[in-house]
């Protein structure tokens, strides 16, 4: 078969393109297709230094920069490449990639990251951030968004199969386009971690700092909390605002190598994590050390940490995003400590391992083309599933 990837924009190397990497990994003579490639030299090696085919916004002015400005533009832009001549196209999208234009005897099937996050439920959060609430740009943001939220429901349609990356996903999923979805969770890279069982006094927390990581909620508890410890890794926007709230029980070390952050999350008491992610790779990296994690109750945290509630617990949760609530998880965490082994925290890590992902998305792959091949590459199976699933999913949400 003549395979396609196509990949929403190439600028950096984060979660999404772990997966990308494994896709490329399973099917090394694809062609690569993204919306524009800014890739830097050190990250080419995990597309296998192919060339990517790229859309007209690669070229346009301040594109390196400011790609992201010309959303309006990339649902016309993704719908440009021709994909005539390939047998199975794989989207890996967190916006547009699984809009791109497929026939009847093509089978598209699309890793979704999450639908569209500023289109549709984080619409508010991102127009009060950007500062587009009021005035005739707020008008055109909130125009464009409503098109875009259009355009995304209606291209659904045209994928025969969505694989989602946590459950939480698949209800999302749900939610906006009524189609079921089969969780495949991403790919960590768990192998380069390693179990360490001497562990230190301190508490850990490594992000990017932009508001929904919520690092600032974290530096606040711990403020409140000046006989523990917290390290803080990451920079970003929102670091000085964070940096002034700090204790001097709390270090922010800022943006630091693999390697040392690798070391800090071995030796550290506890990870912690307040963000509601997709997924959220950095839980699962703790863990992979043997190191707890305490998270917030929701997203996907929920499905790759065993709470107290489990046997075998591989961290605590807390319910609301707050600094009490999060101190008395910390206290929770200290009383039931004994009961979460390290092991037990590597053990479930391990089944987001890299091998884990190929084997899974290989197999549903091979499945999907067998289905569609023995219905004729028409579709029909794919119609009767959805039939089906959206009765039972209607009676589901009620």
């Amino acid at each position: 078969m003549k395979v396609a990837i196509v990949h929403d924009w190439l600028v950096v190397y984060a979660g999404a393109e772990k997966v990308l990497e494994q896709l490329l990994l399973l099917y090394p003579d694809a062609d690569l297709f993204s919306i524009v490639d800014f890739l830097p030299d050190q990250h080419r090696h995990f597309i296998c230094h192919k060339p990517v085919r790229t859309s007209f916004i690669q070229n346009l002015p301040f594109a390196r920069t400011k790609f992201r400005h010309y959303l309006a533009l990339m649902p016309l832009a993704i719908e440009q490449f021709n994909l005539a001549g390939y047998d199975l196209i794989l989207s890996s999208s967190y916006a547009v990639a699984k809009g791109v234009i497929t026939g009847p005897d093509q089978l598209h099937i699309s890793y979704v990251h999450t639908p569209i996050r500023y289109a549709w439920d984080l619409q508010h959060q991102y127009l009060n951030e950007s500062g587009l609430t009021r005035g005739l740009k707020g008008g055109a943001a909130k125009w464009m968004l409503h098109r875009m939220r259009m355009w995304d429901a209606r291209t659904a349609n045209g994928v025969n199969a969505i694989v989602a990356n946590s459950r939480y996903i698949a209800r999302r999923i749900w939610k906006v386009y009524r189609r079921e979805a089969t969780v495949i969770y991403p790919p960590v890279h768990v192998d380069q971690f390693t179990l360490c069982d001497r562990k230190e006094d301190y508490y850990l927390t490594a992000s990017r700092m932009v508001p929904y990581k919520k690092i600032d909620l974290i530096v606040e508890a711990f403020s409140a909390m000046p006989d523990k410890k917290l390290i803080v890794i990451g920079d970003g926007p929102e670091f000085a605002k964070i940096k002034a709230k700090a204790k001097p029980n709390v270090t922010l070390l800022g943006y630091q190598p693999a390697e040392t952050l690798r070391r800090h999350m071995q030796q550290a008491r506890a990870f912690v994590f307040a963000a509601e992610e997709d997924f959220g790779i950095a839980p699962v990296e703790a863990q992979s050390c043997g190191t707890p994690v305490i998270a917030y109750a929701k997203g996907g945290a929920l499905e790759t940490v065993r709470g107290l509630d489990r046997e075998e617990p591989t961290g605590v949760f807390f319910e609301r995003q707050t600094a009490e609530a999060l101190i008395g998880a910390v206290e929770a965490f200290e009383t039931n400590e004994h009961r979460i082994q390290y092991r037990s925290c590597r053990a479930n890590a391990m089944r987001f391992s890299d091998a884990e992902f190929r084997e899974r998305f290989a197999r549903y792959v091979d499945d999907q083309i067998v289905k569609f091949t023995l219905n004729g590459g028409d579709g029909s199976y794919e119609y009767e599933d959805v039939k089906s699933q959206a009765a039972v999913g209607s009676s589901r949400y009620r």
